[in-house]
């Protein structure tokens, strides 16, 4: 069996703390929030030897990547997300569950389309960089010899030059946006291949950092050799993937506690505890894993001396716009040719379509049963009164399926026999600001650490894969303190391919 966790032999494994199998004395944690940093911080402290109580104020397991039913069998999530090869971690805790991810299923294409015909495709493409860059600018009908000629190449290089984690902090104070500007890509080019990439990260380029970007772009494409096609669950996330880890994690001990909502946090000397309900609850540890506003929420209550400074800059931490997804289950099919998947641009609010019969059991069977398709529609970043105004929401619903019947004809005579649209805002938003100002995992107090996609990382790493990473970060902090041994982590590597 190879030592790699995928393809790439350039991945770096990063070696946890050293220590003993299990901690030799009894340790307890609270993790406050049952998503993806949770679960991984839950389940890498249970391993250890650690009593974990799990607190999640929902109803089920996944955070933001929770599935939950709905009548006659159907299911709802909070949208499409795809399982990057790449994901090392989160895809090392899945391998909890089943070491061969049995459950994740390859999506073979995902294009990139616009309303005049120009089209992206990833299949077929070499996965190691640069040839893998070079065969995909050469394919790309968004590349001319005039474009190119226009690139800035001294910009260009830098997508090859990075170094991790200095290349976050490199690009301080300027946004997604003005580094595409400075960048000098054909329009064409920038709109498929650069701007859909910045959306998928719930932002506008112009709010987006620049050393996200750039990081992204790593590690997607310039510096890995996984490729860039993903897979994605079987079935709804719950069935395939958080009730099974559920399962898991309290076969290791974990007490998992659903419909919990932590009021507040405590922090003593030698010891940390919670309210939950008005009941108190105490341990060693904390683990905070919530959602971005959540943490603040909380942070922003901790009494003690010294935190000043810390709380101001988790204060200064904000959410991304929201975004809306939706559901639609029509009464007949869309074409057998359309991708499971594909991004757009210039279809207005409308980012991606989603096919969801092509790969998720549920959903398969619906459409099966009912002569027609299951089809999602996200639009990223919108409005502000999106979130709390419901005629705005109504016209985006509206301009999402009006955009589904340009891209997907065939729907336009189609019934739609149910509807579930969902708006969040409570994904984080990495703006431009400078980087080491954004909190990292460890905090004031070695009693509680931190969790999750909105906390600074200094590995490559983003999304779904930054929540799993923090929340195996997290852990080995407190088991490093404890004197148990940590757990390695992996990463694509942490330069690029003509760093000095």
């Amino acid at each position: 069996m190879s030592q790699y966790p995928g393809r790439d032999r350039r991945a770096v494994r990063h070696r946890g703390p050293s220590g003993t199998p299990r901690v030799r004395d009894p340790r307890t944690a609270l993790v406050v929030g049952g998503g993806i940093a949770g679960l991984t911080a839950a389940t890498a402290l249970a391993e250890r030897g650690v009593g974990v109580t799990l607190l999640e104020s929902g109803d089920r397991l996944g955070g933001r990547v929770a599935a939950w039913p709905l009548d006659d069998g159907r299911t709802m999530s909070r949208g499409f997300h795809a399982f990057f090869r790449q994901y090392y971690n989160l895809r090392g805790l899945l391998a909890r569950i089943d070491p061969q991810l049995g459950f994740l299923v390859p999506i073979e294409d995902y294009p990139l389309q616009r309303p005049d015909g120009l089209r992206d495709s990833f299949t077929g493409l070499a996965t190691t960089p640069p040839w893998s860059v070079m065969q995909f600018v050469l394919r790309s009908p968004s590349f001319t010899l005039g474009s190119l000629a226009k690139v800035d190449v001294a910009a260009a290089l830098e997508l090859l030059r990075v170094r991790f984690p200095d290349t976050y902090s490199a690009y301080d104070g300027e946004s997604a946006a003005q580094f595409l500007d400075r960048l000098r890509f054909p329009p064409d080019a920038r709109d498929l291949a650069l701007e859909v990439f910045a959306r998928s990260f719930f932002a506008d380029p112009k709010e987006f950092a620049a050393g996200e970007l750039v990081a992204m772009f790593h590690t997607y494409f310039m510096g890995s050799a996984e490729g860039l096609l993903f897979d994605v669950p079987d079935d709804d996330y719950d069935t395939a993937l958080w009730a099974p880890l559920g399962r898991h994690v309290a076969g290791l001990g974990v007490d998992v506690q659903l419909g919990r909502t932590v009021e507040s946090i405590g922090l003593a000397q030698g010891s940390a505890c919670v309210v939950v309900d008005g009941e108190q609850l105490d341990a060693d540890a904390v683990v905070l894993a919530t959602d971005p506003r959540s943490s603040r929420a909380l942070i922003g209550e901790l009494g003690g001396s010294g935190l000043g400074g810390w709380q101001r800059r988790v204060a200064g931490t904000v959410n991304a716009p929201p975004f809306v997804v939706v559901r639609l289950w029509l009464d007949r099919p869309v074409d057998a040719e359309r991708p499971a998947f594909v991004g757009t641009s210039g279809y207005g609010p409308l980012d991606n379509v989603s096919v969801l019969e092509r790969f998720e059991a549920g959903a398969a069977r619906w459409a099966e049963a009912n002569g027609g398709s299951v089809v999602e529609l996200h639009a990223y970043a919108c409005a502000p009164e999106v979130a709390t105004d419901g005629a705005a929401r109504d016209a985006v619903v509206e301009r999402l399926e009006s955009e589904l019947h340009r891209i997907f004809p065939e729907t336009r005579t189609a019934g739609v026999a149910h509807r579930e649209v969902l708006v969040r805002d409570d994904c984080t938003l990495i703006g431009p600001q400078r980087w080491m100002d954004r909190p990292g995992v460890r905090t004031p107090s070695p009693r509680l650490v931190l969790a999750g996609d909105w906390v600074r990382c200094d590995y490559p790493v983003a999304l779904m894969e930054r929540a799993a990473t923090t929340g195996f970060v997290a852990a080995n902090a407190l088991l490093e303190g404890w004197g148990a041994q940590g757990h390695d982590l992996w990463t694509v590597p942490m330069t690029g391919i003509l760093a000095r």
